[in-house]
Formats: structure tokens, sequence, C-alpha cells
């Protein structure tokens, strides 16, 4: 099983993560905004990981720190659970519709940090979430995963049809690029030995 748990503890969150990546979709997830909730829960459930996260943040202030952290403990999470990454597909990609909005995700999970950004969300808020937070999330992610991450809004209005279409399309490609392909042998998906 490709497992880990990550703890971490600032003077602006409390976090305690645990990630299955061979999961069936289970989750528990309080992060004190639930919005955020929302959106890690339908991540775990759509990418078939089983995930548990708690945080205590400094949710007086904003969602910021919150966001940001937990993308950061998650990211890692990938990261350790991966391992020596043995055999998987690499990489995964989607175009993936929510309602009115249509997202295009791809990923690399290569080792090398990169996130190409492209989604325009048009209202700052969606309820109490700051929308630019979705993107302060896949960059904290993208930096603790050492993924390749480029998500594209094709096109799309309503600011939770977009942020959801986001998370949805990161899980199903991660899903895909962490996919065992039994045809590798157990061999690393690159020419260079190495990631």
């Amino acid at each position: 099983m490709r497992t880990a748990e990550i703890k971490r503890t600032s003077t602006e969150t409390d976090i305690s993560i645990k990630l299955n990546i061979d999961g069936k979709g289970e989750y528990s997830v309080n992060t004190g905004c639930e919005f955020f909730d929302h959106m890690l829960s339908l991540f775990a459930k759509h990418g078939n990981f089983d995930l548990e996260v708690f945080c205590n943040g400094d949710i007086g202030v904003d969602a910021h720190h919150t966001v940001e952290d937990v993308a950061m403990c998650l990211g890692q999470a990938f990261l350790d659970a991966a391992g020596e990454k043995a055999g998987i597909n690499r990489y995964g990609d989607i175009i993936l519709p929510m309602d009115e909005s249509l997202i295009m995700c791809a990923v690399d999970f290569g080792g090398r940090s990169f996130l190409g950004y492209d989604v325009e969300i048009r209202t700052g808020k969606c309820g109490t979430f700051d929308t630019e937070l979705c993107e302060e999330f896949m960059q904290a992610f993208v930096r603790y995963s050492k993924i390749n991450l480029h998500i594209r809004k094709i096109t799309g209005t309503n600011a939770h049809h977009i942020i959801e279409g986001c998370f949805k399309a990161l899980s199903r490609t991660l899903r895909k690029a962490l996919t065992v392909d039994e045809t590798l042998g157990g061999a690393l998906p690159t020419t260079k030995g190495v990631f």
C-alpha cells in the first residue's frame, strides 16, 4: 500500500494528513473552511484516494494560510506515498466538464515542479472562499509534490463550478499518473534511470 502521514505545526496552522493512494475514495476532512472541505472531499472521491485531513488554522484572518499549508502537506504526502515511483504511468490528463465549465488538466509526476495555471475566475469570492486561493493551492501542491501541472479553463462562468472542476481534474489526472502499469515490470518510466 502506498501511504503517507504528514504532520506540520506552525504559528498559523496545525495540520495532520493521512493518505492512501491505493484507496477506495474514503475521506474525513475538517479544515475549518467548508468550501475547502468540499473541494478536498471530492478530490479524494474522484481520485479514489483515502484521505484524512485535519487543520486548525487562523481562519479568523482568512483561509489563505490554511489552504496553502494544507496544499503543501498534501503535496508532500503524495510525494512520500509514491515512493520510488516504480512502474507508474507518470503522465495523466483529462478534459473535464463541470456543468457550463470545461477544465483541461495534464500532469507529469516526474520530479520537476512547474505550474502552468490559466484559470480566469471573474468573481473574487465563492461564498466566503477567496477564489484566488485555487491558484495558491495548486502552486503549493506542485512545489511539494514535485509535479509538472498544467491546468486551464477552456470555458466557464460560475466560480464554484470552475474551482470544483479544477480539483476534480487534478485528482483524476493524478490517479492516472500514479496508476501502476504492469507492462513496465516495475521499471521507472524514464530513460535517465532516475527521477
